[in-house]
């Protein structure tokens, strides 16, 4: 007993000084969340005065372009600098024609977004997976679409037809305003192909944020709500598998030489530790997508009184930022702006 006394005597470090009050913790607290840390998803589709919930989403909607106005309204006034686009067209076709027409869902947005609120800034998620209705990110090598190759096996990605439409479809909607655009099909050379063209038609000011994106099982409510799930086969040509690390570092490697100014890691919660070698290997600005199978996990974990919603979202969302990310896309930032007092 003497010798426990004199041990705890001399315990001069005790890192629970720092922890004893709220005030105590704010005061030496390593990361917060702020406004500036968001970026707000956005599903739009044809159609007047459509406010369509997403079941697996839950507080989420699909909205028609005359309900953006007051959406944008409620974004700006919580202090969120952006939003990225996702559109759901009226038809789709083999090659997504909705994507790059400038009447197609996203300019439509694009320009409602701008009139509403023009220092908002609009990311452009440029992909065809929305639009194709076979539902991949590309051109696919199937029989009825005039690139078919009977060399190719069938419902291969044609990666460099791909190219061209990811070039037709940035020009559009750089054209309509959009801020930044962001491949998300892990399409080889979409940084550079996008880049190039952007520069070569002036809008070089377009900037462009390139995906690490995971053939994830985390996507799931995300096809509801876009209508985006593949008809047949899955993403995994093109997308990256969830086990490795290593070829995630090429990929990003690739695309900030490519001219990406800003790496985006999707899913975030299952990849922090790509987040965490991004942020300590590179000076480019990051990014992290967390997804909506994170978000409709949690969720559901909280209809279940199983954990407390606004802790565990909260919790997230700042180890996110604490691997490294600059900036979050998160179906929770309104809520969590509000849950801080914003």
């Amino acid at each position: 007993m003497a010798y426990e006394a004199t041990w705890h005597a001399n315990l001069k470090v005790r890192l629970r000084r720092l922890r004893l009050s709220k005030n105590m913790r704010r005061l030496v607290r390593e990361t917060d969340l702020t406004s500036d840390d968001f970026i707000y998803p956005l599903f739009v589709r044809h159609g007047a005065g459509i406010k369509l919930p997403v079941e697996s989403l839950p507080g989420k909607h699909q909205l028609s372009v005359d309900n953006l106005a007051a959406e944008v309204r409620e974004i700006s006034a919580l202090g969120i600098p952006a939003v990225i686009l996702f559109g759901i067209p009226e038809h789709k076709d083999w090659c997504g024609t909705d994507n790059f027409a400038e009447d197609g869902i996203v300019p439509r947005a694009i320009r409602a977004i701008k009139e509403t609120d023009p220092d908002l800034l609009v990311i452009s998620d440029m992909c065809f997976c929305q639009y194709t209705d076979h539902g991949h990110c590309g051109i696919i090598n199937i029989p009825d679409n005039p690139h078919y190759d009977p060399a190719l096996p069938p419902g291969y990605l044609h990666n460099d037809h791909t190219l061209d439409l990811l070039q037709q479809a940035s020009l559009t909607h750089a054209g309509a305003g959009a801020d930044i655009i962001a491949p998300s099909g892990m399409i080889d050379g979409a940084v550079a192909a996008i880049r190039s063209t952007l520069d070569s038609d002036g809008a070089q000011h377009v900037a462009v944020m390139s995906y690490i994106k995971y053939a994830s099982a985390f996507y799931g409510p995300f096809r509801d709500a876009a209508e985006s799930a593949p008809q047949f086969g899955d993403r995994s040509q093109y997308q990256m598998d969830p086990a490795n690390q290593r070829q995630a570092f090429k990929e990003i490697s690739l695309d900030i030489e490519e001219g990406a100014d800003i790496i985006m890691i999707k899913p975030a919660l299952p990849n922090l530790d790509v987040l965490s070698r991004l942020r300590e290997n590179h000076s480019v600005p990051a990014a992290a997508y967390q997804v909506s199978g994170e978000y409709a996990m949690i969720h559901a974990a909280a209809q279940r009184g199983w954990i407390d919603l606004e802790r565990v979202a909260l919790e997230s969302l700042t180890c996110i930022k604490r691997a490294g990310a600059d900036m979050i896309i998160s179906y929770f930032a309104k809520d969590a702006l509000k849950w801080l007092g914003a």
